[in-house]
């Protein structure tokens, strides 16, 4: 597979390797066909697919990167749907010595199914709220000679989630928000609720929406992260009121779909919020980290750091983080047939330079 079997663009690109899926350490999906997050932490790449309960962590060797390892998150944290059922990843991030994990807290709806007529109406009449989904947290970085990877405690650092319940916990402090309350029951992909990127440093962490999407604004919430008494993770008050800030922002009707730091600005991985195919970009909010209070942000604090190609349906960012000083790995969910080699092992994903 080479770099000019894709359509031509700025991007440079590299080549990561995953195991074959007849290979003992298989997480059992295709990971290279849904990939929904990244992060990179020195010569070691995490990656997320949306349709497992784990993360994958490639390394860079003198063959390039490859030696993939895949994690179970059942390993470390106690899943309320068990450990077969998703997660349905959709950002990571790595501060320091903790890769942070959020899944999309999104309902789901039905599939019709090859079913039509009566049948196909009640399949599609059916919302389902998977426990998983409602996954926020944090699990320490240990490096014992091969870079950095997860474990489930070092030293008095342990694994740290929101606290499960029978509802999910940000739903509930999201429940009377004025612009948010009236979405937190409509599916994922029909602008309902629905997460798709963290990025954090210290104790902040922002996450982005992919739904909902108002007037134009896509949605991130910040919150100041505390480990409670119990060692669960809970945002702390803000001025005694919310937990949380919520910034709209001017996407030009874009939904979120990923989110990194860039010094103080953040960058904004934009797609379409609904179910289908659009135009996607990297939108540059500038001096987002300076912003301490919820409000509006319109097109003047708000520029365009790169227009993505359009492919269709097919090839959908979902993933960025920090490759280099110059660049940004982007990474796709259903990705063009080209990305992947013959054998299926092989993801060529994209490095971009950014403006900005």
């Amino acid at each position: 597979m080479s770099d000019s079997d894709l359509p031509e663009t700025s991007a440079t690109r590299v080549h990561l390797r995953f195991l074959p899926p007849d290979r003992p350490g298989h997480p059992g999906e295709a990971v290279e066909e849904d990939l929904s997050a990244c992060a990179r932490t020195g010569d070691v790449l995490f990656l997320a697919c949306d349709e497992t309960a784990g993360i994958e962590r490639l390394r860079l060797t003198d063959d390039g990167w490859g030696d993939h390892q895949h994690f179970d998150l059942a390993g470390f944290v106690d899943l309320p749907d068990g450990p077969d059922n998703e997660i349905d990843i959709e950002g990571l991030d790595v501060d320091g010595d903790w890769l942070w994990i959020v899944g999309s807290h999104s309902l789901k709806r039905g599939k019709p199914d090859g079913a039509s007529g009566a049948a196909g109406l009640e399949r599609m009449a059916e919302i389902r709220r998977d426990g998983n989904r409602q996954f926020l947290g944090r699990l320490p970085l240990v490096d014992h000679g091969e870079g950095p990877e997860p474990v489930a405690s070092d030293g008095e650092r342990r694994v740290a989630h929101v606290k499960f319940g029978k509802s999910a916990r940000l739903k509930a402090w999201l429940a009377g928000d004025p612009h948010l309350g009236r979405f937190l029951d409509i599916p994922g992909k029909e602008n309902g609720l629905d997460i798709e990127g963290i990025a954090v440093r210290g104790n902040r962490i922002w996450l982005g929406l992919r739904g909902p999407v108002l007037r134009g604004y896509a949605m991130v919430l910040e919150m100041d992260m505390k480990e409670t008494g119990s060692g669960h993770l809970k945002p702390m008050r803000i001025d005694g009121k919310a937990r949380y800030r919520k910034h709209l922002v001017d996407t030009r009707g874009a939904g979120i779909r990923d989110l990194a730091l860039d010094g103080d600005d953040l960058l904004l991985l934009t797609g379409t919020p609904l179910a289908g195919d659009g135009d996607t970009a990297v939108l540059r909010w500038t001096g987002a980290v300076a912003c301490r209070e919820s409000g509006l942000h319109d097109a003047s604090e708000v520029t365009l750091a790169q227009a993505l190609p359009y492919r269709g349906v097919s090839d959908n960012p979902e993933g960025l983080c920090r490759w280099d000083a110059g660049r940004w790995l982007i990474v796709h969910d259903s990705p063009h047939p080209k990305r992947i080699s013959g054998a299926r092992t092989e993801y060529l994903a994209d490095l971009w330079t950014l403006a900005g």
